[in-house]
């Protein structure tokens, strides 16, 4: 299949030019000027005349078909797959989960069937550590030699469930300095925040609102201080994700002011929501029950900052969703309330419209946040996240004027809510390659399930 994208403006998180891009295959195989004569007979011609021709997003925090407080997250690897496309994000590394006394190997091998001829976009794999031992730890090697597995996450948050302790934490950082791994920290203060939960249910309170209030924003900036320090004194990179409050992004600021190899995403939901969600009528504020949760408004300048300074290497999303009657598993204890929401599909318009339209950013740093940074901090660049001959065929004709209305009534993700519903933001994609295979042309689905490979990863490397 031959495929010319011609009259567009193609954006990398370096350049922005005029010129033709020629899809052979699976590749990018020219870029240049005016290639319709020089090229000889195409399979398909796009007038991307006024758009934007930029690489597929890729969303390096996503939870697909995950189990959690007693029920599984709402999008599975297809319908997640398929609406990260429709949002012009073209590859995910997903999250798979290291079993309660079970290995790392067994966790992998679960997630690997959960994708396997579901996926319609390429993905990945981050590795959960529950237990950190001699075993877990040589597997560690393992997986990065030879299953193309580079992250780790550990957890300083939900103790019996994936917290571990510090002196587990840096024996993991210690190991990735050997094998070139990379390990990915959830820094909230969480046997604190159960004290603060225990405390406030005793007084009766149990409305979704305190689910934010028992978090305050002094404990992620709190753990956050404290795994840059385990790191320091690794000697090796840490990287924090959905960073959400600007305690947490001055402690990661300062570390990188003093040479630490500190590095941190946030997501748009702490970009574009606030606290205030949380007082929505009746249960509605359940929906917005996350960790870390929305911090009060006056908050996302901060991060703003944070991602046009460099502070923030990139935005992802977090992606769990559950459904309202799962989200009712908590009607009379807010702890119960199934932590995430969706944002797979959303991303990319949001951080459009609230980012480039408004002047926060750039369109050579939308595409850094979007898709260069990730590729480039979990091991898939080149092959992935910029345009150029012999790069994989993901690409995204973006149009800067196309409105979307944002509902759950019409978006593809496989919830019953949507956290920006009645929103409209200007900027969408048009069409969507992966691989060069066309799977979405002005909001027609064209891809199929299990055309998504899995992409082995390379060992660090951290200069994004």
């Amino acid at each position: 299949m031959r495929t010319l994208i011609k009259n567009g403006t193609l954006a990398t998180a370096s350049d922005l030019f005029k010129a033709d891009v020629l899809i052979e295959g699976e590749q990018i195989s020219v870029i240049g000027i005016d290639l319709a004569p020089k090229v000889g007979t195409v399979d398909k011609v796009i007038d991307a005349t006024g758009k934007y021709v930029i690489p597929g997003g890729i969303d390096p925090h996503t939870h697909m078909d995950m189990p959690f407080g007693g029920t599984t997250s709402a999008d599975d690897f297809e319908t997640g797959t398929r609406a990260a496309a429709f949002g012009g994000t073209t590859c995910l590394v997903d999250f798979a989960i290291q079993p309660q006394g079970g290995s790392l190997r067994q966790g992998l091998d679960e997630w690997h069937q959960k994708a396997q001829g579901k996926a319609c976009t390429d993905y990945s794999f981050h590795m959960i550590m529950r237990d950190v031992n001699k075993a877990s730890l040589a597997e560690m090697d393992t997986l990065v030699k030879h299953e193309g597995v580079t992250s780790f996450k550990l957890f300083t948050a939900y103790p019996g469930v994936f917290f571990v302790d510090d002196a587990s934490i840096f024996r993991a950082m210690q190991k990735t300095g050997e094998n070139g791994g990379l390990i990915c920290m959830h820094a909230e203060n969480g046997p604190v925040i159960d004290v603060l939960v225990e405390q406030a249910l005793a007084k009766g309170l149990t409305a979704p609102k305190y689910h934010g209030l028992t978090r305050p924003p002094r404990l992620e900036g709190e753990a956050s201080n404290r795994v840059i320090a385990l790191a320091e004194v690794a000697n090796v990179p840490v990287y924090i994700v959905h960073l959400s409050a600007k305690e947490a992004l001055q402690e990661v600021r300062e570390a990188r002011d003093r040479g630490v190899a500190a590095f941190a995403e946030t997501c748009p939901q702490y970009l574009f929501l606030s606290h205030d969600n949380y007082e929505e009528p009746g249960f509605d504020g359940s929906k917005y029950v996350m960790s870390p949760p929305l911090r009060t408004k006056g908050n996302e300048e901060s991060l703003w900052a944070g991602l046009k300074l460099d502070d923030l290497a990139l935005v992802a999303t977090d992606h769990c969703p559950f459904c309202k009657k799962e989200k009712e598993l908590g009607l009379d204890n807010f702890s119960k309330i199934p932590n995430g929401a969706p944002g797979v599909e959303t991303r990319m318009s949001l951080l459009w419209d609230g980012g480039v339209r408004k002047g926060r950013i750039d369109i050579n740093r939308f595409v850094q946040i979007t898709s260069t940074a990730p590729a480039k901090m979990f091991g898939l660049f080149p092959k992935k996240g910029t345009l150029a001959p012999g790069c994989d065929a993901d690409v995204v004709v973006f149009d800067p004027e196309k409105k979307v209305t944002w509902s759950h009534k019409t978006h593809h993700m496989r919830v019953d809510y949507n956290p920006y519903e009645g929103r409209t933001t200007v900027g969408a994609p048009s069409h969507v390659f992966s691989r060069g295979n066309l799977l979405v042309e002005n909001d027609k689905w064209l891809g199929k399930a299990g055309a998504g490979k899995f992409v082995k990863r390379n060992a660090r490397k951290t200069e994004v």
